[in-house]
């Protein structure tokens, strides 16, 4: 059973079954080809005899591995590395076929590669995953055929294979590296002006050029005999919030990936950076319910904390409640911090009816409201209305484009801040406002 069940023929057996076949139709006419098909027969059978023998007898044959990661990095290519030895003592040709997770929904996955004896072969794919959970890959199937082509034995490896996606530690570990290099601005983070200083005095260092002529320190230059300059610092240690709602709002897909999960990656890769900054870090997520509170700590393993809290969280399919919110802040965050809140407002009139809330809360704390672009909305603008209905088509588009444009003035007219950004800049444009609040001092 276990040989039935590893054997298939080739292609080429195909090939030369049809090549028979021609004969003997042709036979018809050219009756020498009646006995030349007839050897063909044989000489197949004698060929396919020669195959099994060969694929079949050796006692060492092909070893596989699927080499997965401990998690992957959703929303990212994440690479999976095969290794294939092929034990035959001759060259064989393979066909790979790698049964992957069904939230792929990919079913011709085959890759093909010959291999000499006792050759070691090792390649890669990249899968990106787009939600986060467990993901199951199925048998790693190695078809093996010799140059014969006649027929294919099949081997299995690694069945059940489960690997979790995580949201994207590979974009958090690109910012992390960026700023330790200070190349943040190959991404797109800006370096923000200083406007006065924050009240952190760090030092007294001797001058150089391009420093700030008013931080002169003249008692430490009269005892010196050189000038000396007091050097200040960001202030440490402030409390910090990603606050993400989880209702229904936050389920539109963009290029596959949810805006949830854009808030997510956002939320990991701007936690690390304001660890990286010496603040403390929290985490809320809501929507009828506090889902989660994370206290905003400055300890090492917070960042171990946040990304298991951030990979159990899902969207809901009701309103979120602003005044829960509001309650919460007021009771479980005493102290005056920095809250990013990652939302969607698609209409002025969703914004108006959490304002009252908004208000409530910037009045104790720095909070700054992060919501979405329609980036379909804008392709839809920028492209030639041809006829009446694409001209009211366009209309629409640029009316609730508008509406974006004017809740952000509403906001800013009440004093609090915020970021309307396309899903794929959102995580760039968190980093620039917090590097931004911090450089001010406005915290």
């Amino acid at each position: 059973m276990k040989f039935i069940k590893s054997l298939y023929i080739n292609k080429g057996f195909y090939s030369y079954m049809a090549t028979i076949s021609a004969c003997f139709l042709l036979s018809y006419w050219i009756p020498l080809l009646y006995s030349f098909a007839w050897i063909c027969i044989l000489i197949i059978f004698m060929l396919c005899c020669a195959d099994l023998i060969l694929l079949y007898k050796s006692k060492y044959t092909i070893d596989a591995r699927r080499l997965l990661p401990d998690k992957l990095s959703n929303s990212d290519n994440n690479p999976v590395p095969i290794t294939i030895t092929n034990n035959y003592p001759f060259r064989v040709v393979l066909d790979v076929i790698d049964e992957l997770p069904v939230q792929f929904q990919k079913r011709d996955f085959l890759y093909t590669t010959t291999l000499k004896p006792n050759e070691i072969h090792d390649f890669s794919y990249e899968v990106r995953p787009v939600e986060r959970g467990e993901y199951f890959f199925g048998h790693l199937n190695i078809f093996v055929s010799t140059k014969i082509k006649i027929i294919k034995r099949k081997y299995q490896f690694q069945n059940k294979q489960m690997v979790a996606v995580y949201p994207s530690f590979i974009q958090m570990q690109k910012y992390d590296f960026l700023a330790i290099g200070n190349h943040l601005t190959e991404l797109g983070v800006k370096k923000i002006r200083r406007i006065g200083h924050t009240s952190e005095f760090e030092q007294i260092k001797d001058y150089v050029l391009g420093d700030d002529f008013r931080t002169i320190n003249w008692k430490a230059t009269a005892k010196t005999g050189h000038l000396m300059v007091n050097q200040y610092q960001d202030e440490k240690s402030q409390p910090i919030y990603s606050i993400i709602d989880t209702g229904r709002v936050m389920k539109m897909p963009f290029n596959g990936l949810k805006l949830l999960d854009y808030a997510i990656n956002a939320s990991l890769a701007f936690s690390n950076v304001g660890l990286k900054k010496h603040d403390k870090v929290g985490l809320i997520t809501f929507s009828k319910s506090i889902e989660s509170l994370i206290p905003a700590t400055q300890k090492l393993s917070q960042l171990n904390i946040i990304l298991e809290r951030l990979y159990n969280i899902s969207t809901q399919f009701h309103d979120s409640d602003y005044n829960l919110l509001y309650g919460q802040l007021k009771r479980k965050v005493t102290h005056r911090s920095l809250l990013l809140l990652y939302t969607n407002f698609e209409h002025i009139s969703a914004l108006k009816r959490q304002l009252p809330y908004l208000q409530a809360i910037s009045k104790k704390h720095m909070l700054v409201i992060i919501f979405f672009e329609n980036t379909e909305l804008d392709k839809l603008i920028n492209t030639n209305a041809e006829d009446l209905q694409s001209i009211y088509h366009q209309t629409i588009a640029e009316k609730f484009a508008f509406e974006k444009r004017l809740m952000v003035k509403e906001l800013k007219n009440y004093g609090i801040q915020s970021i309307i950004t396309a899903p794929e800049n959102l995580t760039i444009n968190v980093i620039n406002k917090y590097l931004e609040i911090k450089s001010r001092g406005i915290l």
